[in-house]
């Protein structure tokens, strides 16, 4: 019995480490997200970068979704990524929403 809360105490720990580490990656692009709204400008933001992580993040998603509803354990990871899914997400569709209004505008 010792060694199993022992386990369930390191498990514990670990899983508070996912939380907090994602949760710094996840709220990590609030700051880019409001600087782009308020510039408008992104014409500097590699679209290939950002396509390449959202589709990482996608499949990551995927696979958290599949251990949290399915296998039932990976919650603070299907929390943290779900948060990066939403804010990658949102980052990437301003890029390319700003990056081809100011196409649109430059070809006029």
């Amino acid at each position: 019995m010792k060694w199993g809360l022992i386990n369930m105490t390191a498990l514990a720990f670990f899983n508070l480490l996912q939380l907090i580490g994602g949760f710094i990656l996840a709220v990590g692009y609030l700051p880019q997200i409001a600087k782009i709204i308020k510039t408008k400008s992104v014409q500097d933001f590699s679209r290939l970068y950002l396509g390449g992580v959202f589709i990482g993040i996608v499949f990551m998603e995927i696979y958290a979704v599949y251990m949290f509803f399915v296998i039932h354990t990976a919650g603070a990871f299907f929390i943290t990524n779900t948060i990066s899914f939403i804010l990658s997400g949102t980052e990437c569709a301003l890029v390319f929403y700003f990056y081809n209004k100011f196409n649109r505008k430059a070809s006029k």
